[in-house]
């Protein structure tokens, strides 16, 4: 009797969409919070797959490691961090595991140096409803204040739900230096709490807005719990160092980066242009390695798009062939 050694995998990074899973049990210090009817409900509180999200996903070409690490934090229902160069695939891998194992559209959150917790979480426009209380103030309508309240992309991310929903943090390097922290104390923790909504007397139940604005979910009591953790990818690009405290709360990756790789370059090569175009590039695909595995910081990208303009439909002289794969292509510095 022999034993598929992939059976484990929930993600298997093979671009085909997958029905026949479900989320293992969670390990005993990620309790599930939430009642499963409610949960069940929940599930459907999600955006479909945008057609950039499904190319995405369908064309994302993963490796060994970025398998057993996107399944790592599945199982364990932990961030995955993961570091690399621009163009490395770091923010698209969201995409291959929301399109693979329907996830619905991902949220996607790009921290900047002003980015809060609260901004994660929710929003509140105070102002708004002061104005709409003047503009109504001879009507005897009781304004809700969750018409003014609008989750953020962790907040929705942590409804209670059956299947994870996917999220992106990108670029959490960029963030105040508490930030990241106080981002993982929440997710770890499972719940959130909205004040705004709980200081409401006589009123257990509230319609608030999603991430978008798109969708209306009843908040009880201001208490936002989670049934399935969140499945979360935090992006950085090496640009400063992450303390201790928090590198062990997640799961770490470098992302490998595909221009070292002749394989996994032509691959993704084929993936976006068809393997005609690859097999007219292959000398370009080799010189475009050969250069990455001397030191040069190159991307995917440039070569994606050197190929698709230059052995395209379109009708360029020799001389300019020559100019656009130079300019195109031209390096991006040099890796440390």
């Amino acid at each position: 009797m022999t034993t598929d050694t992939n059976d484990w995998l929930l993600y298997r990074g093979d671009n085909q969409l997958r029905s026949d899973w479900k989320m293992p049990d969670p390990p005993p210090w990620r309790p599930r919070r939430a009642d499963p009817e409610l949960a069940k409900l929940g599930d459907k509180i999600r955006s479909p797959l945008s057609a950039s999200a499904i190319a995405k996903g369908t064309t994302y070409q993963s490796n060994p490691e970025i398998r057993r690490m996107v399944n790592a934090a599945l199982y364990l229902r932990r961030p995955l961090l993961i570091t690399g160069g621009p163009g490395t695939g770091k923010s698209s891998l969201i995409d291959s595991v929301a399109y693979e194992l329907q996830l619905g559209e991902p949220l996607r959150w790009p921290v900047t140096s002003r980015s809060t917790l609260r901004d994660a979480l929710y929003s509140y426009d105070a102002i708004g409803r002061a104005q709409a209380k003047r503009d109504d103030k001879d009507s005897e309508k009781d304004l809700d204040v969750g018409d003014f309240i609008e989750l953020g992309p962790l907040g929705t991310a942590m409804l209670p739900a059956i299947r994870p929903r996917a999220l992106l943090i990108d670029e959490i390097d960029k963030a105040d230096i508490d930030l990241p922290n106080d981002l993982l104390n929440v997710i770890e923790e499972g719940r959130y709490h909205i004040p705004e909504l709980s200081r409401i007397k006589n009123k257990s139940a509230m319609n608030v807005r999603g991430f978008g604005g798109n969708q209306e979910v009843e908040i009880t009591g201001g208490q936002v719990d989670s049934h399935e953790f969140p499945f979360v990818v935090m992006t950085s690009n090496g640009e400063r160092d992450f303390p201790a405290p928090f590198l062990r709360r997640c799961l770490q990756m470098k992302m490998p980066d595909p221009c070292d790789d002749p394989i996994r370059l032509k691959a993704i090569v084929t993936a976006h242009l068809g393997s005609q175009k690859m097999k007219d590039a292959t000398k370009l695909i080799d010189s475009f390695v050969a250069r990455a595995q001397k030191g040069e910081k190159l991307s995917a990208d440039q070569l994606l798009n050197a190929i698709q303009l230059v052995m395209g439909a379109h009708v360029l002289s020799p001389e300019d062939k020559t100019k656009m794969l130079e300019s195109l292509t031209l390096g991006l510095g040099r890796k440390t």
